[in-house]
């Protein structure tokens, strides 16, 4: 399951790869994008909590997201600026929950729960916290709308997206990293699936030009199952950020 990411980006950049062996198109010119068919999008950005009790916030810098997926467009008429744009994906949210707290198994609602308790209360107090997130991984299958105001020239211009995504969760783990009073380091990561939904669903929107773009995204499900999660909270996700296109 580790190398599943990797392969995943494998096989994105060798279906981009091929697309542009069949195209055959001509190359930009030295310090522009190289002509291939499609994007492959890298986004970066932050990762937000809505509908959470104050005990759920998270710092906002430590809370990011990143997601890599590959596009191929399909033109909707001639010379319209409208094109489809299917494609796939993995994506990581991360969290980190304020005042040194993180989640632990609920044994009251079973394997697949969770519970937010400070760290403290669980490997003791005497300790120096130097690392502690949540993190969830997803294989994503993004679709969208796609306007470009230059009709004649879709790859140099700028245009504006709409579309939707779903995922399916790879896993979900915690990492801590303390020193205790002893000044010795533990390492600890615990994957299991906390309560997370196993599908995730939203929309997003992108705008920019072929080699940049701001983007956002909002979850239509929640991000916990049921009542599985943390004070059985309806939470579900905002992300925003910026992204580059490699090609």
């Amino acid at each position: 399951m580790k190398r599943l990411p990797l392969i995943l980006i494998l096989n994105i950049i060798s279906l981009s790869l091929l697309f542009a062996q069949e195209e055959k198109r001509e190359r930009t010119p030295i310090g522009g994008r190289p002509d291939i068919k499609g994007d492959l999008f890298l986004d970066f950005g932050f990762n937000r909590l809505n509908n959470i009790p104050d005990e759920l916030g998270t710092n906002f810098f430590s809370s990011r997201t990143f997601n890599v997926s590959y596009q191929y467009p399909i033109n909707i008429g001639e010379e319209t600026g409208f094109t489809f744009n299917p494609g796939i994906g993995i994506g990581t949210d991360k969290m980190a929950f304020r005042e040194n707290r993180t989640l632990f198994n609920n044994p009251a609602l079973g394997p697949e729960s969770s519970q937010i308790l400070e760290i403290e209360e669980v490997y003791g107090e005497n300790i120096s916290i130097s690392t502690n997130n949540v993190s969830a991984n997803y294989i994503d299958i993004p679709l969208e709308f796609r306007y470009h105001f230059n009709k004649r020239d879709y790859s140099k211009s700028f245009r504006i997206a709409v579309g939707g995504k779903v995922g399916y969760l790879l896993n979900a783990q915690t990492k801590i990293q303390y020193t205790d009073e002893e000044n010795l380091t533990r390492k600890i990561k615990d994957r299991q699936s906390f309560g997370f939904s196993p599908l995730r669903y939203g929309v997003y929107t992108r705008i920019g030009f072929p080699g940049f773009n701001i983007w956002g995204y909002y979850g239509l499900n929640q991000v916990f199952q049921g009542e599985n999660g943390p004070f059985r909270t309806q939470a579900n996700q905002i992300n925003f950020g910026i992204s580059a296109a490699l090609f």
